[in-house]
């Protein structure tokens, strides 16, 4: 009985030790966050040649109204080019997106892949570029984003990532998604730069020096192709800048089966990736100095916000329930004690608070938070279904397409 029970006790511990990490590495990074001040820049030295790619699979709902609002940038005519990558697209899209003064790449996979579309499409097109500049095909940019992102690369940055926000709030789960999102750009993108650390990249709306994307990206061929590419450039010492008031409007699910298979995707890749650069990033920060790659490494096993928030709110009823019920015989059973839990839920509370925008505190999202319960119970649905999940691809069906006011 004494073995069990050590082993029991240790158990607990090392459950405490990882969920604490996690608490005080997103606490950290959200209470940074808040001082975050975007960097402005009156002019410039020289407009790059910017090659906005934009890859889709059977996105005949919403890839000709992206490809339109691609064209209506702000920025030089001649010193940007739109490129849509056409995959599984239906003839009579094809032709739409024909009559518009964009490229049209046509690839064809017996597998689809985006790093296998944009690789295809950076072999076709060629090298006469300075900044590729990657899309969703759901995307749609404001009219200032690559002068913004240009404004970046002026400052001696060679890959920057912008404001990725929602497009749509039209359902409980897009709000909670919309959240998210933004919950992430407060702790992995505003919060690591006020600290000197790179932001994260989201896979759309980043801009890399072109001829290190390609590259890169000639080494990669994973459904998670943002996160590699992101250790990759960061191992060799590249820092990822990000802008913030470079709006990018993205399309929210709506649907709990998209839900979890996004999430099942994300998290699939970060334990693949955390698995097979852990070692290295200990090596390249203890000889090297890296901690960015470090850091990066470790947000990979990061727990989802709404995961880590729901378990420890578990934990901490569970053992506030046995220790009540069971007092006498519970208490050398339970540990650490449930104040312990309670401070680790506290600080994860307050983190996700600090990161929410105001514009959320309304109705609508308290009635979202409603759905909560039900997104937890998705995510951890979506823990057991990872196996395969980095092996084929994942499409994400997109088809909203309603016009945003740009202001």
């Amino acid at each position: 009985m004494e073995i069990v029970k050590i082993t029991l006790i240790i158990i607990q511990y090392i459950l405490y030790i990882y969920f604490a990490s996690a608490t005080v590495y997103i606490f950290v990074y959200a209470v940074a966050g808040l001082f975050y001040r975007q960097k402005q820049v009156e002019k410039v030295s020289k407009y790059r040649k910017f090659a906005v790619l934009i890859p889709g699979y059977k996105e005949d709902a919403v890839i000709v109204h992206v490809a339109k609002e691609a064209l209506n940038q702000d920025y030089p005519k001649d010193k940007y080019e739109v490129i849509v990558i056409a995959d599984s697209f239906k003839e009579e899209t094809l032709e739409a997106l024909r009559k518009l003064p964009i490229r049209v790449v046509v690839v064809v996979f017996e597998v689809s892949k985006k790093s296998k579309a944009l690789n295809k499409c950076m072999e076709v097109i060629g090298d006469d570029y300075d900044v590729a500049f990657v899309l969703d095909a759901d995307n749609v940019m404001k009219p200032d984003v690559l002068t913004k992102i240009n404004a970046a690369f002026d400052r001696g940055f060679t890959a920057v990532q912008g404001h990725r926000t929602a497009k749509n709030l039209n359902a409980n789960f897009a709000i909670l998604d919309a959240i998210s999102e933004e919950i992430n750009n407060h702790i992995f993108r505003k919060g690591h730069r006020v600290l000197g650390i790179s932001s994260a990249l989201i896979g759309s709306g980043m801009g890399l020096d072109y001829r290190l994307f390609k590259t890169t990206m000639a080494t990669v061929d994973s459904v998670g192709e943002d996160k590699e590419v992101e250790l990759k450039i960061i191992r060799q010492g590249h820092t990822i800048e990000y802008v913030h008031d470079a709006i990018i409007f993205d399309e929210k699910t709506q649907k709990s089966d998209v839900f979890v298979n996004q999430r099942r995707r994300w998290i699939a890749a970060q334990l693949d990736y955390f698995r097979t650069h852990f070692w290295d990033g200990v090596v390249q920060l203890f000889t090297k100095g890296n901690f960015d790659y470090f850091d990066k490494v470790l947000q990979m096993v990061q727990p989802p916000r709404i995961l880590l928030t729901g378990i420890l709110f578990l934990i901490l009823v569970l053992e506030l329930v046995t220790c009540n019920l069971w007092r006498d015989v519970m208490h050398e059973w339970i540990k650490p004690a449930p104040v312990a839990w309670l401070v680790l839920f506290a600080g994860t509370v307050l983190a996700l608070l600090f990161s929410v925008p105001r514009k959320f505190y309304n109705r609508a999202t308290l009635k979202a938070l409603l759905s909560l319960p039900y997104g937890f119970v998705l995510m951890l649905v979506s823990l057991f279904k990872v196996k395969g999940a980095t092996k084929k691809f994942i499409h994400t069906e997109h088809s909203h397409v309603d016009d945003i006011k740009h202001n």
